[in-house]
């Protein structure tokens, strides 16, 4: 113990040194938003390949579970899409217009697979890091999505990996969402707790449909195309206001055992931002 005490009061200094350089940098990536930032973007590369080595080994011992319901998903799927087709070649009698119509619309897109190397579900900032970056296309402000609905929006990007900000990030952007067959959207916004709860919000009061329904993206931003599975109706509340409707949605999406993702790149997204751009700027321009 003498010995013990003898070393510190040797070095105590080195120690208080290293104490505040630790302090010091908490406070500054902590509290100031630029710099967490750039220190998330610098240490995205070293932490993704520990977190890949990581994900490799408990990805393998969820395999069975992840493959039985991409199956069962897929075999749904199949089925529903030949029925549409049956249907709609029933109606139309062409049987080339619905595949000519379906590829038309895909084309618009460039989908990217990636894997998930790195996520948290219970924080009320939770993040997750995919291992795709610029060098494989992926940007900023690009949704993604996985087999079984949408997953969230690429935040920060580096060379091989990014970071994307989920549905279950209290500070995410509310998301375009609508009930599915109906006309009516509102915005997604998880308020933090159950990774399996979220709520659509802004829903107006003559909207009519029921619990159980399914919500999907409604297509109205720049970041999601319509239709991905968003999650279902479990229960109705009014808003704060009672001017809206506010849904609590079950969301699609098992963010606990997240493996597979999908980054959906839109090719006519910046055209779509720079018209939108030069709208506001004429707008203002008149304003003046």
């Amino acid at each position: 113990m003498h010995n013990l005490l003898d070393f510190l009061q040797k070095y105590h200094h080195w120690f208080l040194f290293v104490f505040l350089e630790v302090i010091s940098g908490v406070m500054l990536f902590r509290y100031n938003s630029y710099q967490g930032s750039v220190w998330l973007s610098s240490a995205n590369v070293m932490a993704g390949k520990v977190y890949e080595v990581e994900s490799g080994i408990t990805s393998f011992f969820s395999m069975t579970r992840a493959n039985e319901e991409l199956t069962l998903r897929n075999f749904y799927l199949e089925r529903q899409v030949a029925q549409l087709r049956r249907l709609y070649t029933d109606a139309t009698k062409d049987t080339t217009v619905a595949q000519r119509n379906e590829l038309q619309f895909l084309s618009q897109f460039k989908l990217i697979p990636a894997k998930v190397v790195s996520n948290t579900v219970n924080k009320p900032d939770n993040l997750i890091t995919i291992n795709k970056g610029k060098a494989d296309g992926v940007e900023v402000d690009m949704g993604v999505a996985c087999g079984n609905g949408i997953v969230g929006v690429v935040y920060l990007v580096s060379d091989h990996y990014a970071v994307v900000i989920p549905v279950l990030n209290a500070n995410s952007s509310r998301i375009s969402c609508a009930i599915r067959n109906r006309d009516y959207f509102g915005y997604l916004h998880w308020t933090g707790g159950d990774p399996t709860i979220a709520y659509v919000e802004d829903i107006p009061r003559h909207a009519h449909f029921k619990k159980g329904e399914w919500i999907v993206t409604s297509g109205y931003s720049s970041i999601f195309p319509p239709g991905i599975l968003v999650g279902q109706i479990e229960k109705v509340f009014n808003s704060n206001d009672g001017l809206s409707y506010k849904l609590q949605t079950r969301l699609s999406t098992d963010f606990s055992c997240l493996r597979d993702v999908i980054v959906i790149s839109d090719k006519h997204i910046p055209e779509r931002v720079r018209l939108l751009e030069a709208a506001r700027d004429s707008i203002r321009l008149k304003g003046n």
